[in-house]
């Protein structure tokens, strides 16, 4: 098999690897792990030794034969679910994967990274764990490794509790990518932070706002698209309570006083 660009496919290799991120799942006998992208199955194989039962879900056709006659024995035996489908087309209930019964592990596509992350964080049958093999910028973005938050870090820590467990290097995958990767752990992923889904589409309109422009002062940015709800005088009483400077930008404001921020913004 030729590895497709064009579905950003590039095949783990390294054994040290497999065996870090098959760790980070904190596998028991009775889990289920949906698998994005086997592609052609080393880590599947990996996973499958763990015991578990696996749903491994590939879009790419030409792939879907040959690891059906890899793994014809666990397929037989109902170890392994293989579906042929796009994974942000993907109902995970129809294969019987409901909310916080199940664990993603992945070595997923790089371009539509984001979009996996939100959608599986975000899904009303969302896994209790992720293990996803990502770029390592991405991965230390997502942890603000600089102290420095994003759209990205805080959409992820909203949901869960996100840990750099792992750095793979580029040269671990065929074919070779032109940056080094990293597993990036999510855990504890629930929806506790909202208080109802009108919550929740507000924070995400805040954190849009806050971060639309990154050298103006987050009461700035957020004036600009809160104006009708709340006057400039409301906001400054807000972050006087909160302990907020007016000077501070929004990659410097914490998980919890976007929180904050949102329940305010619900009065």
């Amino acid at each position: 098999m030729i590895p497709k660009k064009s579905l950003g496919q590039n095949f783990l290799t390294s054994i040290p690897a497999r065996i870090n991120i098959v760790n980070a799942g904190e596998l028991t006998k009775n889990d289920f792990v949906l698998e994005i992208g086997p592609g052609r199955g080393f880590l599947t194989r990996g996973l499958l030794d763990s015991g578990i039962k696996v749903v491994a879900l590939e879009k790419d056709r030409d792939l879907i034969p040959i690891l059906s006659e890899t793994f014809a024995s666990e397929i037989k035996s109902g170890q392994l679910t293989l579906i042929e489908g796009d994974v942000l087309l993907f109902e995970p209930s129809d294969y019987k994967l409901l909310a916080n019964g199940y664990k993603l592990i992945a070595n997923i596509p790089y371009y539509i990274t984001g979009a996996i992350l939100s959608r599986f964080l975000s899904h009303k049958n969302s896994p209790s764990k992720m293990v996803v093999l990502v770029q390592k910028e991405v991965a230390e973005r997502v942890v603000a490794r600089d102290k420095k938050e994003s759209i990205l870090s805080l959409s992820v820590k909203v949901y869960g509790e996100p840990k750099l467990v792992y750095r793979v290097n580029k040269g671990s995958f065929n074919p070779i990518p032109s940056v080094d990767s990293a597993v990036l752990q999510i855990n504890n992923i629930s929806r506790k932070n909202f208080k109802n889904q009108y919550q929740e589409e507000i924070f995400f309109k805040l954190l849009h706002a806050g971060f639309a422009h990154k050298r103006k002062f987050l009461i700035s940015n957020l004036l600009e698209v809160f104006k009708e709800n709340k006057n400039r005088e409301e906001f400054q009483k807000l972050f006087e309570d909160l302990k907020i400077s007016e000077k501070v930008r929004a990659e410097d404001v914490p998980l919890d006083l976007w929180l904050q921020i949102s329940s305010f913004l619900l009065k």
